[in-house]
């Protein structure tokens, strides 16, 4: 519980970082304000300044425009002409900084052996503290604020603007490998917080991404062509979506844009077979890190791009937005391959959920209700998927308990050699590192819970080969 933990040292040691995330949450809630308001209106997010809309007054950043407490000092009116603003401005830059605390606690303060709360990150976050952590935080906390951002203009316009997703894509390609160096340079971790990959999908997942550069390469001179192109005039007055007659047309051209992609699998894939590393231990970290997030991309797309290309030939309209299949593919450039999966499959409850609320609500408001696009219910199984993981794993076990769910782990396991205590007494067990990842989020090492890492070390003693990498875990009875 976080109540056990609050004393001197913990308060001393978090709190600075609560207030700063706070402060970063709420400046990230104003800027998703101007990215929910203008992106969809085609303007520019930097220019023209903030201001007033009724008389023109810019609105300065310590004064007028400062989150939160801008609108507070103000009382939600214009400082010159009385022009009230919406509260719904201050409350958003308020959620997101109560947001971004929230997922410092969790993942930060909260005891990785805390029921519930200290499982939906595992012990690699506290193992690593803020500080040589903040690259994954900061990915983590803006794939919120940006699901958050999409969701609304989705909703509202039934499009999601690419700039969004692509942004948090090429933030994830940057700073997944500053996370792997920044992991390298103290003691071994015992979990990663996205799955690694071997020789062979490193190369098959750069073998994509080359792949996709040249897609967009020959997207940008002309040798390809945007599919949809004519949509718009087939768009009526005040109707958001249009009944437009060639969908499957439009298929073939998506499937040519796909076609150096597909070549740039196989071809990687025909290089990772040739490597005399593959099949060994992975490639440095900060490749493997670069790796898992190309190839949660790539999954993250593709599964929504197949069913797109599938479901539009099968009933001759579109089926999902190419929004979706880059709001997907963010989501696997930051969670990793798996994740992406499972939120495809999980949205359609939400959907269902939200066509049987919105029926309810239309019957006993004699309104009719409002349909949603599919985005939305992507967004909200990506937030729910993350915060409830611990009962997905649980799920999993129960339902698959001989497939092991995919593990975070950045090497091949190796059984490790225990000879734990009489339960109470505590002992020092040591065993390879990744092996803990087996036991992800629950902490438990055959029913044993560990209390902390003791040392990490270099041993060539019969745990593994020379110079295995191994950490010393300290455990108790069984049950604890």
């Amino acid at each position: 519980m976080l109540l056990a933990d609050l004393n001197s040292t913990t308060l001393l040691t978090h709190l600075p970082w609560v207030v700063f995330v706070f402060c970063l949450g709420a400046c990230v809630g104003s800027f998703v304000n101007v990215v929910v308001h203008r992106l969809p209106r085609g303007m520019s997010l930097s220019v023209p300044p903030s201001r007033c809309e009724r008389c023109g007054a810019r609105l300065r950043f310590f004064r007028e425009n400062l989150p939160i407490l801008g609108w507070l000092l103000l009382r939600g009116r214009c400082r010159y002409c009385r022009q009230s603003f919406s509260a719904g401005y201050m409350f958003v830059e308020l959620g997101m900084a109560l947001l971004f605390v929230f997922l410092y606690v969790v993942l930060f303060w909260v005891s990785w052996r805390t029921p519930w709360l200290g499982s939906i990150g595992g012990e690699w976050w506290s193992m690593q503290s803020f500080a040589r952590a903040w690259p994954a935080y900061v990915l983590l906390s803006f794939l919120m604020a940006s699901l958050w951002a999409m969701t609304v203009i989705d909703a509202r316009t039934f499009t999601i603007p690419i700039q969004i997703p692509m942004f948090i894509t090429v933030l994830a390609f940057i700073l997944w490998p500053v996370q792997g160096w920044l992991a390298t340079a103290w003691p071994r971790a015992v979990t990663w917080p996205i799955p690694g990959v071997t020789w062979w999908w490193f190369t098959v997942s750069c073998g994509g991404m080359l792949g996709v550069i040249v897609s967009r390469l020959l997207l940008a001179v002309g040798l390809f062509r945007w599919s949809f192109a004519d949509y718009e005039e087939y768009v009526q007055d005040d109707e958001p979506l249009a009944d437009y007659p060639h969908a499957r047309r439009e298929m073939g051209v998506e499937f040519i844009y796909l076609l150096p992609i597909i070549a740039g699998l196989i071809l990687g894939g025909v290089v990772g077979g040739m490597l005399p590393e593959a099949g060994a231990a992975g490639p440095a970290r900060v490749l493997q890190a670069l790796g898992g997030s190309f190839i949660g991309y790539l999954s993250g797309c593709g599964i929504v791009w197949a069913v797109r290309m599938f479901g539009t030939l099968a009933f001759g309209r579109e089926a999902m937005g190419l929004g979706d299949v880059h709001l997907m593919g963010a989501v696997g450039a930051v969670l990793g391959w798996f994740d992406p999966l499972v939120v495809f499959f999980l949205a359609p409850f939400f959907g269902l959920a939200w066509v049987f609320v919105a029926g309810l609500v239309s019957r006993f408001t004699r309104k009719q209700g409002r349909e949603l696009p599919y985005g939305p219910h992507l967004a909200a199984a990506t937030v729910v998927l993350f915060f409830a993981r611990p009962m997905f794993v649980d799920a999993w076990q129960v339902m698959v308990p001989t497939i092991p769910m995919p593990q975070r782990v950045l090497e091949p396991l190796a059984d490790p050699k225990m000879s734990l205590a009489p339960s109470g007494h505590p002992e020092i067990v040591e065993f390879p590192d990744p092996f803990l990842d087996e036991f992800r989020p629950s902490g438990r090492l055959n029913g044993r819970r560990g209390l902390g890492m003791v040392a990490s070390t270099t041993s060539p003693d019969p745990l593994g080969s020379a110079g295995t990498p191994v950490v010393t875990w300290m455990v108790t009875g069984p049950g604890e």
